[in-house]
């Protein structure tokens, strides 16, 4: 993550670009800032970079515990919150227990292992396997819980501006 190129999103050497806009870069600032507060430990990142753009470096927090924001909270940024488990149950039952359900992901040598738990056990409206939560133009794309309801892109999201009227005649 420290070797990840930020810069113009038109950049085809870009990784990553700005947040969209400053008060959004904020306030992943402050959840970062009050996570390790409350002990998280920072590894990578965690500091706004000067110059125009709202830009947020990749940051990475190990020790992430209930009661931070970085656990609790989304985080929409480039923020890695390392969370501790002991095994797949407790990582499944952890990620589950979030109150939203946005993307989820897998990453894993075993691609049938991590598509038996993105498929089956992830509760999120995207899963991925071995990759970050993108959004494809060919693929539904939208969260279940508190992240929302519906989809966007695909047949799927276009359905979502469709008003299905019935008429029954008797």
């Amino acid at each position: 993550m420290a070797e990840a190129k930020m810069g113009d999103p038109l950049d085809q050497t870009t990784e990553y670009g700005p947040i969209a806009r400053h008060d959004l870069r904020d306030e992943l600032h402050r959840q970062v800032e009050k996570s390790i507060a409350s002990g998280a430990r920072l590894l990578l990142g965690g500091k706004i970079p000067h110059g125009a753009g709202a830009y947020y470096p990749p940051t990475v927090l190990t020790d992430v515990r209930k009661g931070m924001p970085a656990y609790d909270e989304e985080l929409f940024g480039p923020v890695a919150s390392i969370i501790a488990v002991r095994d797949e149950a407790e990582a499944i039952a952890t990620a589950n227990a979030s109150v939203f359900g946005l993307g989820g992901g897998v990453f894993t040598r075993d691609l049938a292992r991590g598509e038996r738990i993105a498929a089956d056990a992830l509760e999120s409206g995207t899963a991925f396997v071995n990759q970050t939560v993108v959004s494809d133009p060919r693929l539904p794309f939208g969260g279940i819980k508190e992240s929302g309801y519906g989809r966007e892109l695909s047949k799927f999201g276009i359905r979502e501006f469709v008003n299905i009227k019935a008429v029954s005649i008797a």
